[in-house]
């Protein structure tokens, strides 16, 4: 067959599914990838046996009339290209790629990565977007979802309704690409926030816990790793990141291809995220590494995370709540951060291992028969 996958960034479909991709190419499918333009990961994609497409979306733009354009280009590629099955992921490629699919009669799914801005929100643009949905999807063979309570939302909505909602349990890691570590001895703490440097993400929580705990505790050490995207109206400037390091609270480890060496080196993984995420990867690639976990008790974020089993739950913006599920993490004996970290693994390996969510795509793709 030839399966068209869109996503509005080549760098998240080669991170994030690319095993997915393998997966269809390896049983001798025709893979297309259709993303905004990205030489560095197009080639990428191109070297694991992927054809890329490229087109112009504005994610984060609210431009009627390049919306529209954004669906003509959808519907040339689709037209062209033929596919037999279609995958979109994030908010433009699931509207506008599945309003072409449905058009051209063409099976497709469309996967809610995360409802973000969208539904936390009730504004105009809130209104419209939830239209958007309704229709893109009334063709759609079934709607993924990551979280359960993005699959209540869409219902509470009337967006999607009955057999068509399925919960796919987060995008799936390799969990034998990631080594499982035993604590041995007692160290300085090392706690880090891997993520896209955005507010959202609780970046300035995590400084502010820093602050707290280095009072107490000032050999511990606190990590930023993620990068930049000047694209994205959430973004942490460079500037500002640069201040805090200068002031001695956090350490900037700058953006990599690899996180592991990283999850590696440090005791505990903390996203304080209020942002509507779907299943945040770095919990899931921490918990693979055997390392606790602090999150806040927020949408995506407390799926992974059961509270004082595998990691603690903190309270949303509130750094005093999170510094001290820090400090719970830096007193904790070796024997617990190690028992922690096992019941983390086992429920990655259970429950969100990318071979788990390659088997659900291979059983699930129905194309048309022509």
């Amino acid at each position: 067959m030839k399966i068209l996958f869109s996503g509005n960034t080549a760098w998240g479909m080669y991170n994030f599914r690319r095993f997915i991709f393998e997966s269809f190419i390896q049983k001798g499918n025709q893979v297309i990838v259709v993303t905004p333009e990205d030489k560095k990961y197009q080639k990428e994609l191109n070297r694991i046996g992927c054809q890329c497409i490229s087109i112009p979306i504005n994610a984060k733009g609210k431009n009627p009339l390049y919306d529209f354009l954004t669906y003509l280009k959808y519907y040339k590629i689709l037209k062209k290209e033929k596919p037999d099955f279609c995958f979109f992921y994030t908010i433009k490629p699931n509207i506008y790629g599945s309003m072409a699919a449905g058009k051209l009669n063409i099976p497709f799914i469309p996967i809610t990565t995360g409802l973000g801005y969208t539904f936390l929100h009730k504004n105009i643009i809130s209104k419209i977007a939830k239209i958007l949905y309704k229709k893109a999807f009334k063709k759609a063979n079934e709607v993924w979802f990551l979280n359960n309570e993005d699959v209540q939302s869409f219902q509470q909505e009337k967006i999607v309704m009955g057999k068509k909602l399925f919960l796919l349990h987060g995008e799936g890691i390799p969990t034998e690409h990631f080594e499982y570590q035993l604590f041995t001895e007692n160290t300085e703490s090392i706690f880090l926030l891997s993520a896209r440097m955005l507010w959202d993400k609780g970046v300035k929580e995590f400084v502010e816990a820093a602050r707290i705990i280095k009072q107490k505790y000032p050999s511990t050490k606190f990590q930023l790793l993620g990068f930049v995207d000047n694209k994205n109206p959430k973004t942490i400037p460079l500037k500002q990141i640069q201040a805090w390091e200068k002031e001695g609270y956090v350490e900037y480890l700058g953006s990599t291809n690899d996180v592991r060496p990283y999850i590696y080196k440090s005791t505990c993984i903390v996203l304080p995220s209020y942002y509507r995420e779907g299943i945040p990867f770095s919990l899931l690639e921490g918990a693979a590494c055997g390392k606790p976990l602090i999150t806040t008790d927020n949408i995506g974020c407390r799926d992974v995370v059961e509270n004082g089993k595998n990691g603690f739950l903190c309270r949303i913006k509130d750094p005093y709540d999170l510094a001290s599920c820090m400090e719970r993490i830096i007193n904790m004996p070796i024997d617990k951060l190690n028992e922690m970290g096992l019941y983390g693994r086992k429920k990655v390996e259970q429950e969100y291992d990318i071979h788990l969510v390659i088997e659900e795509y291979h059983k699930r793709i129905i194309p048309n028969k022509i």
